[in-house]
């Protein structure tokens, strides 16, 4: 790693530290990780090992490969190491692109139930490609960094009512995932809260995306990519004395809250009230399931009253499915045959198809084949989904509930409601749940040896010297996933 930058740290306060802009850079610039309760500490480490195994996934996926081969012959310069490519590598902002495209490769990664975004694919890939150019990072300050972006991405979402987000057609995560993969790059240039302020402001006015990226496109697996390189280039900048938006948050006049939020009352005191009360490190969600978040809680429905009734497809009438107005603009679009990867994992009647059929919706469930089969589209074509608008009332937290009823040729009806999908709410995934889910990801794309040891260094990372000693095991080839 080469030493490219000092840290900019002269302990200059935030412009206005009353406001929730200076106040969130403050709490950056004076955190440490002695400040950070220990559960918290923990669960990053366990959050960053699912977002590796995700990423080891994703890496050799044929859309992965496509972007790479792409990015490289674009941007062939460079020292920052691809994830799983045989020393492959490339600039620092290709490599966060790209990483976190491997992570979001397969929707297996995280994602923040009530402000959507995926937080490894834009923290980690941040991480590693500032760790490339700035020298010697220890473990610790590597560990720092990702709470810090854990911690400010959903707030900044939070402010934009999150799931609102998606029923307006932002895709939510590249618009306020800037932020994180900012924080946590800024971390490890060492920034102080006038730093952070630039850096909060220069992410802020590269943010963006579309949620119909979810539909035929390869673009949904490289949106938070986009951010990763944009908050990476915005804390770098910020380094270097390059001056951001002052206040972006608040600013009534093209400002970051009032643009994004337009017509939609966004709420700043979501930024920073809760800081360093409040872990939203701890609210990140761990997919059990290979499918976008809002569908989970209709699989876990579907995976319920297959155990519990004697099920065929073919004794199968109707199938209905209730969700609130988020999940129905992001999953109830009606399918239509033949239907891509990306499409299946977006869309509620596949996910359930799948879970009754399968008894599962993990890999398996998202190839060509699997997908453009014809037991599942017999049950797609019976699927209704339908928006709830009394689910748009409940509590922030219940908003992800879902309503499955099956209506069976003998014209019995069978249904089960599900508010807290497993992996949130009060069904977490646990941290031993979460080794076992990196374990099962990984067996079959890299060898038993490396797999412990990346295991091994993840989980003790605040015990490492140089972060190195991670980026060394990530870089040889990964096999991939699909055969």
């Amino acid at each position: 790693m080469s030493a490219s930058h000092r840290p900019r740290n002269t302990g200059a306060p935030a412009s206005d530290p009353t406001g929730p802009t200076g106040r969130l850079a403050s709490w950056l610039a004076d955190t440490t990780l002695d400040d950070i309760p220990a559960s918290v500490r923990e669960r990053a480490k366990h959050l960053l090992l699912d977002g590796v195994g995700c990423a080891l996934v994703g890496a050799q996926l044929p859309v992965s490969r496509t972007g790479v081969e792409a990015v490289t012959a674009l941007d062939d310069a460079g020292s920052a190491m691809i994830i799983g490519w045989d020393g492959r590598t490339t600039s620092a902002p290709s490599a966060a692109m790209l990483n976190s495209s491997f992570i979001q490769g397969f929707e297996l990664d995280d994602y923040h139930p009530l402000a959507p975004l995926h937080s490894n694919s834009l923290v980690l890939p941040a991480l590693l490609a500032a760790a490339s150019r700035i020298g010697t990072v220890s473990g610790s300050r590597f560990l720092l960094g990702a709470i810090l972006g854990y911690e400010t991405g959903p707030r900044v979402g939070l402010a934009l009512h999150g799931l609102e987000m998606l029923s307006r057609g932002w895709h939510s995560g590249p618009v306020f995932g800037t932020h994180a993969a900012a924080a946590a790059a800024g971390a490890l240039y060492g920034l102080d809260a006038a730093g952070f302020e630039d850096a909060l402001g220069i992410a802020g006015t590269q943010s963006g995306g579309l949620m119909a990226a979810q539909f035929e496109s390869m673009v949904k697996r490289m949106q938070h990519g986009f951010a990763a390189r944009n908050g990476l280039t915005a804390a770098a900048l910020a380094a270097s004395g390059y001056v951001g938006i002052k206040r972006v948050f608040e600013r009534e006049y093209g400002g970051f809250l009032a643009t994004f939020g337009e017509g939609h009352s966004p709420d700043a005191r979501q930024i920073a009230d809760t800081l360093g009360s409040v872990w939203e490190t701890e609210r990140i969600a761990v997919k059990a399931y290979a499918a976008m978040g809002g569908l989970h809680a209709a699989i876990d429905a579907a995976l319920k009253l297959r155990r519990d009734l004697p099920l065929s497809v073919e004794n199968i009438e109707h199938i209905r499915i209730d969700v609130a107005e988020a999940a129905f603009h992001h999953g109830g679009w009606q399918a239509v045959r033949p239907l891509e990867p990306i499409g299946a994992q977006m869309n509620l009647a596949y996910a359930v198809a799948a879970a009754l059929i399968d008894g599962a919706v993990l890999i398996d469930q998202f190839t060509d084949e699997r997908i453009n089969r014809d037991d599942v589209w017999y049950l797609i074509d019976r699927t209704e989904s339908r928006h709830e608008a009394a689910y748009d009332q409940l509590p922030h937290d219940e908003r992800l509930t879902t309503r499955l009823r099956l209506t069976l040729k003998d014209g019995s009806r069978h249904e089960t409601l599900v508010t807290h999908p497993r992996g949130t709410g009060d069904r977490p995934l646990s941290n031993t749940d979460i080794v076992a889910k990196y374990r099962d990801l990984t067996h079959a794309v890299i060898t038993p040896d490396r797999q412990a040891a990346i295991e091994h260094a993840v989980l003790g990372l605040d015990g490492l010297e140089d972060i190195t000693a991670l980026a060394d095991l990530l870089s040889p080839a990964a096999r991939p996933a699909l055969g």
